[in-house]
């Protein structure tokens, strides 16, 4: 079995990627790169189904709790830190749900291609539609043919980039390309699924658990110590729902029943994300650590 070998374990939420993910790393002394865009988020704990200190049992886990709520965490971010990450011994587990995330680690991705200006953004879009579709026409024909004279939205985009760059958007575009893979890496994709009425059963026991171990009262101190509803974090499911609950939009039963609904939705979009990838060995929990040693060994 060589050492370079990422072994990615991924799956829909509470499928139970962690705990088979400390398991195998206890095994061949490896440690854990969290692929959970809200996991990175100080004290966005119980929302996040983040693993406790005995959860992890003694495991380094990587990406968790380096982020404050306030602050943005992109799928850059994480490209970049993973490659740095694997690229230091010892070797690493990728474990995690976000699909974005993934896909655009094995598969690539394109970075933005010029930061929001929300200052110019704004100035742009007090102007009238057909003044800014008519600049667009003249700085950049290529990209007003693709661009409806009504699509506001793009029109101000294009302009923005334009003003950042000095380049036409169309021309950006076309010299942009996908980087970030680490598929040249050896790299060892794991699948975890469930029956449904299974996985939604587990997810109505988290659920449940979350709302036991003080999920309201981990939004409340967060918007206490000064975090606003409105932070991209808090569109994470839990977070928005509670802050639902607490803008009086839910009892408190009604939120819990919410929140399981929009898991399960959110659970069968994860699956459609993961059914992209190719080359995955599946399994279904509970499953034997040594019965994924095997199979690593055998190819």
């Amino acid at each position: 079995m060589a050492a370079a070998n990422t072994i990615i374990i991924f799956g829909p939420t509470a499928v139970g990627k962690s705990e088979l993910a400390v398991k195998l790393a206890k095994k061949i002394g490896a440690e854990i790169i969290s692929a959970d865009s809200m996991q990175v988020y100080r004290g966005m704990d119980i929302g996040t189904a983040k693993p406790t200190a005995e959860e992890k049992q003694g495991i380094p886990h990587h990406l968790i709790d380096i982020r404050d709520p306030n602050e943005d965490w992109t799928v850059s971010d994480f490209i970049e830190e993973t490659n740095r990450l694997i690229a230091q011994p010892p070797r690493k587990i990728i474990a995690g749900g976000t699909g974005l995330y993934l896909w655009s680690l094995l598969e690539g991705f394109s970075f933005p291609i010029a930061e929001a200006d929300p200052a110019l953004r704004e100035k742009l879009k007090k102007e009238p539609l057909d003044k800014l579709y008519q600049r667009l026409k003249e700085i950049d024909p290529a990209a007003a043919e693709k661009i409806h004279a009504n699509d506001k939205k793009r029109i101000v985009r294009a302009l923005e980039v334009f003003e950042l760059t000095g380049k036409p958007i169309s021309k950006v575009q076309e010299e942009a390309r996908p980087r970030g893979s680490v598929s040249g890496f050896p790299h060892i994709l794991i699948g975890l699924s469930l029956p449904r009425e299974v996985l939604y059963k587990k997810i109505e026991e988290r659920i449940d658990q979350m709302a036991k171990n003080g999920l309201i009262e981990e939004v409340k101190g967060l918007l206490a110590n000064g975090c606003s509803k409105d932070l991209k974090s808090f569109q994470a499911l839990g977070y928005k729902e509670v802050c639902e609950y607490l803008d009086g939009k839910w009892s408190k039963e009604e939120m819990v029943a919410e929140l399981k609904k929009r898991t399960r939705n959110f659970s069968k979009r994860q699956m459609t994300w993961l059914k992209r990838f190719k080359d995955v060995k599946w399994f279904s929990p509970p499953v034997d650590s040594r019965e994924i040693l095997d199979y690593i060994n055998d190819i």
